[in-house]
């Protein structure tokens, strides 16, 4: 059950960042999206919606591999003296 949420935790902003590329591709072909009312309007959600949900799935990832120890000295946690 614990994967099966995890999986939907990163399914959703991964989702948003797809939106994101989506709307900021129909930028470039002039397609504009109904409560959109400026071209550069919808390109800024949609590079919003893809930084988001970008930056959510690296850093599950990264709380991830850290928690496991697989990163490079410098990115793990530092223990109190």
């Amino acid at each position: 059950m614990q994967r099966f949420i995890a999986l939907i935790i990163m399914v959703i902003p991964g989702i948003i960042a797809v939106i994101g590329i989506k709307l900021m591709r129909d930028v470039f072909f002039g397609v504009l999206h109904s409560p959109f009312i400026k071209l550069w309007l919808q390109f800024l959600a949609g590079a919003i919606f893809f930084a988001v949900g970008f930056a959510f799935v690296g850093g599950f990832i990264f709380y991830r591999d850290r928690k496991r120890n697989k990163v490079q000295p410098r990115f793990s946690k530092k223990r109190p003296l």
